[in-house]
């Protein structure tokens, strides 16, 4: 992604790492320049909740450079008790006692449908990383996924193939 105020996929992923060791934000002031309003946070979507996934969904609803606007699992409570805690989280933060905003998905394809997601996180088990992350390369989409990246060659290309087109 380029363009005015729009965090490459190098500096997305310099934070993301940053973040996912404990470090206090996605993207460093040099990178962000100049003073930026809420409406710049990065829209983070998250694919598999999980333990790794849940990890991740803590530390970044309580950054404020990202905004947490879905999550998705296709085990039903585990998608609903995360999508609770980010719009309890966020209400939280607002002071107002309550928040609606994060919207949960048993299919990943329906949160990589919406336009207003800047970057997604994808935690799933380790046999189904390629999969969302070559269809979050397609749409464009900034990408963190946890390692391994690929089981196999065919999907590494797959996946270095989607991001580089």
């Amino acid at each position: 992604m380029t363009g005015h105020n729009r965090v490459t996929r190098r500096q997305f992923v310099k934070g993301t790492l940053t973040a996912a060791v404990g470090g206090p934000t996605i993207i460093t002031s040099a990178v962000r320049g100049a003073y930026r309003s809420p409406n710049d946070r990065i829209s983070l979507g998250f694919i598999g909740v999980g333990m790794m996934g849940r990890s991740h969904l803590h530390r970044f609803v309580r950054n404020e450079q990202v905004q947490v606007v879905a999550v998705s699992d296709v085990e039903s409570e585990r998608r609903e008790t995360e999508r609770k805690f980010v719009e309890v989280a966020y209400a939280e933060q607002a002071g107002t006692g309550s928040y609606k905003g994060c919207q949960g998905y048993s299919d990943f394809r329906d949160l990589l449908a919406r336009p207003d997601i800047d970057a997604v996180v994808i935690a799933t088990p380790d046999h189904w990383h390629a999969i969302p992350a070559v269809m979050a390369a397609r749409t464009g989409r900034d990408i963190y996924c946890e390692k391994p990246l690929a089981l196999t060659i065919g999907q590494g290309r797959a996946i270095v193939t989607a991001v580089r087109a």
